[in-house]
């Protein structure tokens, strides 16, 4: 089952998003991604979240994966929600 996990990062945490991102993107590379990437600011100077498609037997599995994060681990987010998505373009084959 397909999952978006939405997740703000807590003001002025730029040093800390840095520091982490490899440990953050080598831990997604384990997981069955989708999509995912970083919310911009408007003029896209910084990263100030992440947006991750998730495949995942559940919604207790996705919440699983999102706490696990080592950016949620490190305390990046302000906050993290997690939904079922229904992907409706490009349609799934």
């Amino acid at each position: 089952m397909l999952f978006v996990l939405i997740c703000q990062d807590k003001p002025n945490h730029s040093e800390l998003r840095q520091s982490i991102r490899p440990k953050h993107l080598e831990y997604l590379s384990t997981q069955d991604v989708r999509f995912a990437g970083p919310m911009l600011t408007d003029d896209q100077s910084q990263m100030v979240g992440s947006i991750v498609f998730i495949v995942a037997e559940d919604l207790a599995a996705a919440k699983s994966i999102a706490d696990n994060d080592p950016y949620y681990l490190a305390g990046l987010f302000e906050s993290v929600t997690v939904h079922p998505f229904k992907q409706a373009i490009p349609a799934e084959s």
